[in-house]
């Protein structure tokens, strides 16, 4: 059995069994759509970066050992009113609700209901490093010091005045003169005790007793007297980086899901709206840093894409009633979303989450579904007329058409095989996704369809005899539907007449059915002459393409009121940084003297390099220091490894785990850097690892959530790649339609205007001066997919009409039928993305002003140029018959010659 007998059986079993079709297509939907829902927003690394990947592995690495990129908390209140007053206390409290640490039968702070509350079971927080926590531990570290040292002093003046009493009792003296000897060392070994402390705490410059509420010793250990009273040291930068601003590092725990993400996030920020921890010093918190703005990006445009889509939807409706002659008008656009119900309900089976990329499958898919459920409908249209029944219509069209549809289907899913290339997973996933949705489609569009069409009735009579024997309530809501029915269609049309005779549609319409008919005629006169035009057109498009600019700066992405962003910029007004970039340090022990030195040594060099200066801080620098490994051991000798044993082992654990492995294998280099577009940051990266010659034996890699960002746009951005993106596609296209055809001429033909379309849109964008993002930079697939449905479509039922009509008349009949669906699918998709582009989340609109610019030229190019590429291979293949004529001729006369000379043999 051929391709053709095994579409037609699958029409003509639909067909004879719609009720049961219909019910198994809308529950399966059904279901595809509530599975669906379930589907979360996924921004981790593994969207950004291949696992393979070194950035990729570092990040995971820094990730697993030290936490996710870190939430940030900002404290808006000058240094000294923080850290000098009661307000120290109220933050050291909230770093320990934020950390969810609830003492065991403790109650947490407000109550069982209470954030505090939802952070104590989530237990979502790896680490917290905060001033309050800093400064608790500092105390009790020094406290603990000052401890050792009284009890070592205490148990030395025992033992000088138990050695000094034995010694009396060895020389014969009395008990009393052996008590008064006892006396005499306890006296003097607590005055040399008193002298050596008297030193130490000189020599340490200790001020006051160590205590959390002590002012003085506070102040000695958080300011600078040479940078100023109320200048923080440069070496707390990540605490404290200026005197009127503190920050509060959250590491997330890196299993943490989407939705687990989320919920912490949204506890983060409760929790500090507490009365409970509020300042008294005019201080203020926000909650930002680069988990926060991904996860509301994600959460906002999957939300408006949502409403957007319905509307595109609304307005897709719109166009069908407008644009397409039949009777269930709107029968495409529902196959289409079963279609996609069922693409993104398998999505949700098999695990997969929504990316950016993939919440754009849906506009893409739904528009080439509509296409082939009206490339469908239409030759049950066609078959009809002719005056076939209704069944044996869907069956003549599916013999007759849905081979044409499969093949543009196929070479289409080929063309989005080739985004498996990509070396960014949401892009490859994107073009998996398609893949799939195309498949749905298609059978969507051949199974529910011809249900579809062969249950609709010929006649209203037909439809009252089948339920004249129904009881009388039915018969009732039976009619009293159809009257509903007929009143909406009634309205809609009207609607439609109406919208019809505006003049901006009627000149729309106008110029589309005329656009055929003026490239048919172009095409008869001069094919050479238009596709030497459309190629020239196309070859600058092509070079235009190398120098389209993609934006990729986060503030000119998402509408400027939105709160996440509001918050990220004023973190990076008042910190002069928005994120962070690590260097993980890896060898057998990274504790060593010559790593850390060359750690110290590569962040001062870096430091300076991007403009910081501890005497003017992080204003005007791009990079600032945060906390690291070398800012941990500051003051010790380094070049000591007695020096830095000893500090590593009186460093309290809560120090050390958030730049150091407990086994010493591992550690940080962290670097504040400033919110700027993606490109520049990639330049900042480069440099940065351009710098980095570790020790050997150590190895030493740039990760985090921005170096991903920033490779993953820098994939996205580049020209080159995307050019070579759609070479191969169009290599993938045309050996796709070879094996399909058997024949190159056969398989060319199409795809010369598929080619040239993707140097039209390329030109239009840069001439329109539409700027390519994250979002819209993959689609340059979209006109190769969009364009070979249009142009497979057309070649081939002109091929089908050229047996037994003349050249001039085989493309009138193509474009009449074929080509008036063709136009009202693309009409059709292009309204429905066109709401996409009144979106005020930029990231949307210029997707959206991107979709319509390739569907335009797609649907334009291929009814213009299709015609002339046709010709001209009609021209070529008469030509080579000419040509063979006069070989044919002579190779007859030689058979005659011979067979006439058999017998004289």
């Amino acid at each position: 059995m051929n391709v053709r007998d095994g579409l037609e059986r699958v029409a003509r079993a639909a067909a004879a069994r719609p009720i049961p079709v219909l019910l198994a297509v809308a529950l399966l939907a059904f279901g595809g759509g509530l599975l669906a829902l379930r589907l979360e927003p996924s921004t981790g690394a593994d969207t950004l970066a291949s696992r393979s990947s070194s950035a990729f592995q570092a990040t995971d690495a820094l990730h697993s050992r030290f936490g996710d990129d870190a939430v940030i908390v900002l404290i808006d209140e000058h240094v000294p009113n923080l850290v000098l007053t009661p307000d120290l206390g109220r933050v050291l409290r909230l770093e320990g609700c934020l950390g969810g640490n609830v003492p065991h039968g403790a109650r947490p702070y407000g109550g069982a209901q209470s954030a505090c509350a939802g952070l104590a079971k989530l237990k979502p927080v790896k680490l917290v490093y905060g001033p309050g926590t800093f400064l608790n531990e500092s105390v009790n570290a020094v406290q603990a010091q000052v401890q050792a040292e009284l009890s070592q002093i205490q148990q030395g003046v025992v033992a000088a005045a138990a050695a000094a009493k034995a010694q009396a009792a060895r020389a014969g003296l009395s008990a009393p003169a052996q008590q008064q000897a006892a006396d005499a060392a306890r006296a003097q070994a607590q005055a040399q005790a008193t002298e050596t402390l008297r030193q130490l705490v000189l020599s340490s410059g200790l001020q006051g007793i160590p205590q959390i509420d002590n002012k003085a010793f506070i102040s000695q250990i958080v300011f600078d007297p040479a940078r100023g009273a109320d200048v923080p040291k440069a070496r707390f930068a990540a605490l404290f980086p200026n005197k009127n601003a503190a920050l509060i590092q959250l590491r997330m725990r890196p299993d943490l899901t989407a939705a687990e993400r989320s919920r912490a996030i949204a506890l983060i920020r409760q929790a500090v709206r507490m009365p409970l921890f509020a300042l008294k010093h005019g201080g203020s918190y926000t909650v930002s840093g680069v988990p926060v703005v991904t996860d509301a990006l994600a959460s906002s445009v999957t939300g408006q894409i949502g409403v957007l889509l319905a509307v595109a939807v609304a307005a897709m409706a719109l166009a069908l009633l407008l644009l397409f002659r039949a009777r269930l008008r709107l029968l495409p656009l529902l196959v289409a979303l079963a279609a996609a119900a069922l693409t993104f309900g398998a999505m949700s089976l098999v695990g997969a989450g929504l990316t950016m990329a993939s919440i754009a499958v849906l506009p893409v898919l739904i528009g080439l579904a509509v296409d082939y459920a009206i490339q469908f409908q239409s030759r049950v249209a066609e078959h009809e007329q002719e005056g076939v029944e209704r069944s044996e219509a869907v069956a003549h069209a599916a013999r007759a058409g849905a081979p044409a549809i499969a093949t543009a289907a196929l070479a289409t899913a080929v063309g989005f095989l080739v985004l498996l290339l990509s070396p960014i997973p949401m892009v490859r996933g994107f073009g998996l996704l398609l893949v799939a949705g195309i498949a749905f489609a298609f059978a969507c569009a051949l199974t529910a369809g011809s249900a579809a069409l062969a249950l609709q009735p010929r006649r209203a009579g037909a439809a009252r005899s089948r339920i004249g024997s129904a009881p009388e309530p039915l018969v009732a809501a039976w009619q009293a539907l159809a009257a509903a029915l007929a009143g909406a269609r009634e309205l809609l049309a009207d609607a439609g007449r109406a919208l019809a005779q505006l003049a901006p549609l009627r000149a729309l319409g106008r110029g589309a059915l005329a656009a055929p008919g003026a490239a048919i005629g172009a095409a008869l006169r001069r094919p050479g002459r238009v596709l030497a035009v459309a190629a020239a057109l196309a070859l600058a498009g092509w070079v235009a393409d190398t120098q389209t600019r993609v934006v990729s700066d986060i503030r000119q992405l998402v509408p400027a009121g939105m709160p996440a962003l509001r918050d990220l910029n004023h973190l990076q007004d008042r910190t002069a940084s928005s994120g962070e970039i690590d260097v993980l340090v890896q060898a057998p022990d990274v504790a060593k003297p010559a790593v850390i030195d060359w750690m110290a040594g590569y962040e001062q060099r870096i430091l300076r390099r991007f403009g910081y200066d501890e005497s003017r801080g992080c204003a005007g620098a791009t990079l600032c220091p945060a906390f690291s490994l070398p800012d941990l051991l500051q003051g010790s000798d380094a070049g000591s490894q007695r020096s830095i044993d000893a500090l590593l082992a009186s460093v309290p654990p809560y120090f050390s785990q958030g730049v150091l492995t407990p086994r010493h294998d591992a550690a940080t280099l962290a670097f504040g850097i400033r919110l700027m577009d993606l490109g520049r940051q990639q330049r900042v990266i480069d440099a940065m690892r351009a710098e980095l010659h570790p020790p050997a034996g150590v190895s030493a890699r740039l990760g985090g959530l921005p170096v991903l960002a920033a490779q993953a746009n820098a994939e996205l951005a580049s020209p080159w790649r995307r050019l070579l993106t759609l070479v191969a596609g169009l290599m993938a296209v045309g050996l796709a339609l070879l094996a399909v055809f058997r024949r190159v001429e056969r398989a060319l033909v199409p795809l010369v205007p598929i080619a040239l379309a993707t140097g039209w849109s390329a030109l239009v964008l840069f001439a329109t001066r539409v700027p390519l993002n994250p979002m819209s930079a993959v689609l340059g697939a979209l006109v190769i997919a969009i364009s070979t449905e249009f142009s497979v479509l057309l070649s081939e039922r002109f091929r089908q009409e050229r047996d037994g009509h003349s050249l001039e008349e085989a493309l009138a009949r193509t474009y009449r039928s074929t080509g008036r669906a063709v136009l009202a699918s693309g009409v059709t998709a292009i309204a429905g993305f066109g709401v996409l582009a009144v979106s005020d989340f930029r990231m949307l609109r210029d997707f959206g002003i991107v979709t319509v610019v390739d569907l335009t030229v797609s649907l334009l190019g291929v009814l213009v140029v299709l015609p002339s590429v046709l010709v001209l291979a009609e021209r070529s293949v008469l030509r080579r018959r000419i040509a063979r004529l006069p070989r044919m001729a002579a190779r007859g006369a030689g058979g005659r010659a011979r067979r006439g000379s058999a017998p004289v043999a």
